[in-house]
């Protein structure tokens, strides 16, 4: 999938760190990686949320960007989706998620898919700034999704035509296993050389441009796959988080 075709996903005043880390995990569940953050209830970055993440916080929680408004955060988007169970007042076309997908896989442009805070969703004049509105087709007695579902079905509609329609068959490699290139390896190296000076590790100063050589070259001689090099900088981004 071509990274500038894909829909960004934009979340508008979200609440709950957890929540937008497992909207996160959501999106790379599909290869989506573009979130777009408007005023975040918590502030950013948010220590709960990459957490909650895993593996996708490096692909896409590193990455968000924070927006004041939603009208901003509409930089570079020509056609966007308000998901909301509500809004009908307005005169926008209302899509399930399919045919919603659907429309974003034609599209020659910029799609993004705006979803609301976790307790009141989107207001009106947050829908008025979308194309369309996307309302899921769920048990009316019953219609509450939280964010992270919202986001993952969402994608899986995204995908079910971009991605493979099979699983992948026992003898493919996953991605977590396949070996680290080198850039990986080297940006391992300087998120552990960044902590650890921050952490006073480098002393005594003498001896502080060996004890670094030493450290890249240990890098350099593991045999590290994808999975571990995400591993590893999860588990430091958690010893380190305030």
């Amino acid at each position: 999938m071509q990274s500038e075709r894909l829909p960004v996903i934009i979340l508008v005043r979200p609440q709950m760190g957890e929540n937008i880390g497992a909207a996160a995990r959501a999106m790379l569940n599909f290869g989506l990686t573009e979130m777009r953050l408007v005023e975040p209830r918590d502030g950013w970055p948010n220590p709960r949320a990459i957490a909650m993440a895993s593996g996708a916080a490096g692909q896409v929680l590193d990455r968000a960007r924070i927006y004041p408004t939603l009208a901003e955060a509409m930089e570079g988007i020509d056609f966007a989706f308000a998901t909301t169970a509500r809004g009908r007042e307005l005169s926008k076309p209302v899509h399930t998620p399919a045919t919603a997908m659907e429309m974003a896989r034609a599209h020659q442009g910029r799609c993004a898919i705006i979803f609301g805070p976790e307790r009141t969703g989107l207001e009106n004049d947050d829908v008025a700034r979308a194309n369309a509105i996307v309302t899921v087709p769920v048990n009316p007695d019953f219609p509450s999704l939280n964010l992270a579902q919202a986001v993952l079905l969402m994608g899986y509609e995204y995908g079910r035509e971009v991605l493979p329609a099979e699983p992948s068959p026992h003898h493919a490699r996953p991605e977590a296993i396949q070996p680290a290139d080198r850039v990986e390896i080297e940006k391992l190296g300087d998120h552990f050389e960044e902590k650890l000076t921050e952490a006073g590790f480098f002393f005594p100063e003498t001896k502080a441009a060996s004890m670094r050589l030493n450290l890249r070259n240990m890098w350099s001689r593991l045999a590290l796959t994808r999975g571990d090099v995400r591993i590893l900088h999860g588990m430091l981004r958690q010893l380190t988080r305030s």
